[in-house]
């Protein structure tokens, strides 16, 4: 599922043989999604955009992964406390939360229930261990796992 409710003028693009079985949420209009062509996007898999998630092709994400470029919250309680009475009424001031963009490069495969958070990159054919909470960029041709996620080997190429 594709929701733009609460941006119209965000924009997403989708390429060829892609299986989409997750949710994707454009949060704010200058939100820009792109994936590739033969991506999978799993079941209960959320992606989250404020601002800028780049999939490329031949990409693997398996169920119950979420991907988000943005705290959505802040950590100071004062900017905070107002969240739910805010989305309630279907507001949300984006500008008070940073966001760096996202950008799973070709071949990657992201284990279920991975976390990956705002500014990562995965590197091209990469692995990401099941349940891995992923902070740091990935090398190319790497294992990583864990909470949080940290390297285990290299790939052969």
């Amino acid at each position: 599922m594709i929701d733009k409710t609460r941006a119209p003028d965000s924009y997403i693009s989708i390429g060829k043989g892609c299986l989409i079985l997750g949710y994707i949420s454009l949060e704010t209009n200058e939100a820009r999604i792109e994936i590739g062509d033969n991506v999978y996007i799993g079941q209960n898999t959320m992606i989250v955009c404020s601002k800028e998630i780049k999939i490329q092709s031949d990409i693997l994400i398996s169920s119950d992964c979420i991907i988000q470029d943005s705290d959505n919250h802040s950590i100071d309680f004062e900017t905070r406390k107002n969240d739910v009475a805010n989305w309630k009424k279907g507001i949300h001031d984006w500008s008070k939360h940073p966001s760096i963009p996202i950008h799973l490069l070709s071949g990657c495969w992201i284990g279920a229930k991975a976390i990956i958070l705002k500014g990562v990159t995965i590197g091209e054919r990469s692995i990401i261990g099941a349940g891995s909470v992923v902070t740091k960029s990935v090398s190319d041709y790497t294992i990583a796992a864990g909470n949080p996620a940290r390297f285990i080997k290299k790939i052969e190429k």
